[in-house]
């Protein structure tokens, strides 16, 4: 017996050493490749300073726009690595004729990495402050993704002179985070440290399968960029912040009357929310029932319907915007 036990001990000391050196070659692979992709990540927009953190907002467009166009503010959904070049496709559409803004939370593409809190009034502060620095002023057609959907909701109840409309890329509204099951934070940090040690760099499929490089509507530059932004930017702090506020800052958002702002939403068939597609789509339909100026336009794609519908959503979403003659109300 004791043989046995001893044998054991052995084994399993061997198999905890194993682990340990094969952990730690992870991490040095990650940490050279890192230092390799340092050349690719030079910021194209512009990097502005908010409560003593670093932005990034990144503009194009407009030089055709008419002088009273609204500007188009993108808004990334949670854990969306690179937002600027998962809005590349959709917003390259929309250029040649709009102004366009992408904003970078905190926490994500060339943006600081803080520990702030995350509820929806400092995540819409700290992006107005963003596009004011950044010289981008209103009025806006936000064009939310997923959990956006519930700032740009609170910018429209807030500061509704600012927002002449709102198109949602699938996005979340107050009832979708009903009854969702909100991953636990161990779990969410446990992958944090695992992107950390270069673990996600053994699947290409962590990779190659985001739906910004999985649509192929990215260059190939692009797509090597987005990879060495996702290696940096998995599971940071402000996005398990953010998953861990989602509820309250959904609760906060329902509790005052969705705005009366034209909105224009894109749904998908609920792939990828962990929802299925009638209740997904039934919670946009009824939130928009009470929006007075407000469409519904059902995609048969999954939630980053953005890469997969680009054509789509760009020209309508173009007449959508050509028909604001109203100033924002």
């Amino acid at each position: 017996m004791r043989r046995v036990l001893r044998w054991a001990a052995v084994a399993g000391t061997a198999l905890l050493l194993t682990v340990c050196v094969a952990l730690a070659a992870s991490f040095v692979h990650h940490r050279n490749a890192l230092d390799r992709e340092d050349a690719l990540l030079d910021p194209p927009g512009t990097m502005v300073s908010v409560d003593g953190h670093r932005m990034h907002v990144y503009t194009e467009g407009g030089e055709g726009a008419a002088p009273d166009a609204p500007t188009l503010v993108f808004l990334s959904g949670g854990g969306t690595a690179s937002p600027v070049l998962d809005f590349t496709p959709l917003f390259s559409r929309l250029s040649g004729d709009f102004r366009i803004a992408v904003v970078e939370r905190l926490g994500y593409g060339f943006s600081d990495v803080a520990d702030e809190p995350r509820d929806v009034d400092t995540v819409l502060s700290e992006t107005r402050q963003a596009l004011g620095e950044a010289g981008v002023h209103g009025p806006y057609v936000l064009f939310p993704h997923s959990m956006a959907g519930l700032a740009a909701i609170r910018w429209a109840q807030l500061q509704p002179e600012e927002v002449a409309g709102i198109v949602g890329l699938d996005a979340a509204v107050p009832q979708s985070y009903s009854h969702i099951a909100i991953p636990n934070s161990l779990l969410l940090h446990a992958f944090s440290v695992a992107a950390k040690l270069g673990l996600t760099r053994l699947a290409p499929s962590f990779a190659d399968g985001r739906p910004a490089i999985a649509s192929g509507g990215l260059s190939a530059a692009d797509e090597d960029v987005y990879r060495a932004i996702l290696y940096r930017r998995t599971e940071t702090t402000p996005m398990i912040r953010e998953i861990e506020a989602v509820k309250e800052n959904a609760e906060k958002v329902g509790a005052a009357p969705p705005p009366q702002v034209p909105m224009l939403f894109f749904t998908s068939n609920g792939e990828g929310t962990g929802i299925d597609t009638d209740t997904w789509r039934g919670y946009q339909r009824a939130f928009l029932d009470k929006v007075h100026d407000s469409r519904q336009v059902i995609l048969e794609s999954g939630h980053y319907v953005h890469d997969y519908e680009t054509d789509t959503i760009a020209g309508t979403a173009r007449n959508f915007i050509d028909g604001l003659d109203d100033p924002p109300r």
